[in-house]
């Protein structure tokens, strides 16, 4: 796929996750999808694997979750196989505490599907409050 359709595919992928809605998301990530989560947290590794990915990472996580995760973007630009996305996350944890953060998501495509994110964030946000 060209930048143009990549970068499309993102966009409807957000379209969907601002509305809590994330089939599409989990729709286009590819069997061998790798998600790398950066800093030095306890979610922070690589996870291998579109299964791992919700078994070790996405399921755990949204287990500490009170309501609706909600992911918006802000900025989306494409290169090639590559599109970066700049985009806010909020939730409420069952603690009650808000889980408001920030990410740039570095994402490879290839063929509609997505194979690789790298995740940014404020680590110092997901430690406290996490």
């Amino acid at each position: 796929m060209a930048a143009v359709q990549n970068k499309e595919l993102m966009q409807r992928i957000f379209d969907g996750l601002g509305r809590g809605d994330g089939k599409l998301f989990r729709d286009s990530l590819a069997d061998d999808f790798r998600w790398v989560v950066t800093g030095k947290t306890k979610w922070s590794g690589t996870y291998s694997c579109k299964r791992n990915v919700f078994d070790q990472l996405l399921s755990p996580l949204y287990s500490l979750f009170a309501d609706q995760y909600i992911t918006t973007a802000s900025r989306i630009v494409a290169d090639e196989d590559v599109v970066v996305v700049e985009c806010q996350g909020r939730v409420t944890l069952k603690t009650g505490k808000p889980y408001n953060n920030n990410y740039c998501w570095v994402c490879r495509l290839a063929g509609g599907k997505i194979l690789e994110l790298t995740e940014y964030m404020d680590t110092e946000l997901a430690n406290s409050v996490l």
